[in-house]
């Protein structure tokens, strides 16, 4: 019954998740006498009993974590007997379908539940759920599910053709679900449960579904269309360190005035233009060596350098020798993202839309 309340200890009856790992939830229901084995080893359900929630149990080659489940959590862990949705798609769908307690909502494709769950948690606890499942055993083990976790008096399941035979709903809903490989063939059945001002969300993988269910629901009223495709873009966090540069401290004279910085007298220092006269030779005779070779129509020979001597290297080791040794340059420390180069596959398209005149 931990899915309607939060509590302290497990208890005979409740449905408990085991994490092992990273990805690896394992779903159980507390039984006495009964006995599960995981990959670290066999779990007694007697054991469990009466311990809090997320304490660390040892088992014969290694440890898990007792966890008490939420809405997410089943998603991660539940059986799939379907293509699920993930709580990167259900949270969207929730926010644009205005679900609050005490909202009426309607779910057409039940499939492993992990939608529902979600719906349920956001009406509750005096709203309902209405959800209709085309597959018969589908329909039986998601109900089994919901009265294990003590959801039954929050929805109802029927195993129902919604296609065909539409909506068999008394009562006006405030949003409608749509999760079918033709949604178009029930919107006009969406129209007659909703309420005015509902709003309606259908499922799609591609996008030839998406345009033809666009087209039925403007031909039916519907308003304020928008198709949108949640993908999660994960971010790298780095650290890094770069070191402030040097560039001449400006001397002030006694009524405030700057003098010439420090950096141009360096540039007028006899050791500086010393470096500069040797780059500009190296370089003078490196172009007059090719002037020439070109115009007698021989190619210019490359100059020859020391075994371990390159003249880039050179000028830039030269460069980094002068900052050698400069105690008094800081170094300052940085945060910074960047896009990871794995992302998220395609799921499928959520299309939104408005009815305001029924």
């Amino acid at each position: 019954m931990s899915f309607t309340k939060s509590k302290k200890n497990m208890e005979e009856g409740d449905t408990v998740l085991l994490h092992l790992g990273y990805d690896n939830i394992l779903p159980i229901r507390l039984t006495r006498g009964r006995v599960d084995q995981t990959k670290y080893g066999a779990i007694r359900h007697d054991n469990l009993m009466n311990t809090p929630y997320g304490r660390k149990i040892q088992c014969p080659k290694g440890w898990l974590h007792p966890l008490q489940p939420t809405a997410e959590l089943w998603t991660l862990a539940l059986p799939h007997r379907t293509q699920i949705l993930y709580s990167t798609d259900i949270s969207l769908i929730i926010l644009q379908l205005h679900l609050r307690p005490g909202s009426v909502v309607v779910e057409a494709g039940t499939g492993s539940g992990s939608l529902s769950h979600a719906l349920i948690r956001s009406v509750m606890p005096t709203g309902h759920l209405y959800t209709y499942e085309f597959h018969a055993e589908r329909c039986s083990a998601v109900q089994k599910e919901f009265e294990h976790h003590g959801l039954s008096n929050f929805v109802t399941v029927k195993h129902h053709d919604v296609c065909d035979k539409g909506f068999p709903l008394d009562c006006a809903a405030d949003a409608v679900f749509l999760d079918l490989p033709s949604p178009w063939e029930c919107v006009k059945s969406a129209k007659q449960v909703l309420q005015t001002g509902g709003r309606i969300c259908t499922f799609s993988p591609c996008i030839e579904q998406v345009q033809r269910t666009c087209d039925t629901l403007r031909e039916h009223g519907f308003e304020d269309l928008i198709t949108v495709e949640c993908l999660a873009q994960p971010y790298s966090v780095q650290t890094i360190h770069l070191q402030e540069v040097d560039f001449g401290n400006a001397k002030v004279t006694g009524n405030g005035s700057e003098t010439r910085p420090h950096k141009m007298a360096k540039l007028e220092s006899a050791e500086f233009k010393e470096e500069l006269k040797t780059d500009h030779g190296e370089h003078d005779e490196i172009k007059g060596n090719t002037t020439g070779n070109l115009n007698a129509g021989v190619d210019a020979p490359p100059k020859e350098h020391s075994k371990n001597s390159d003249p880039q290297s050179d000028a830039g080791s030269r460069s980094v020798k002068r900052q050698e040794g400069r105690s008094d340059l800081k170094r300052h420390e940085f945060r910074v993202s960047a896009p990871s180069l794995v992302r998220q596959g395609h799921t499928g398209f959520l299309t939104f839309a408005s009815l305001y005149l029924v």
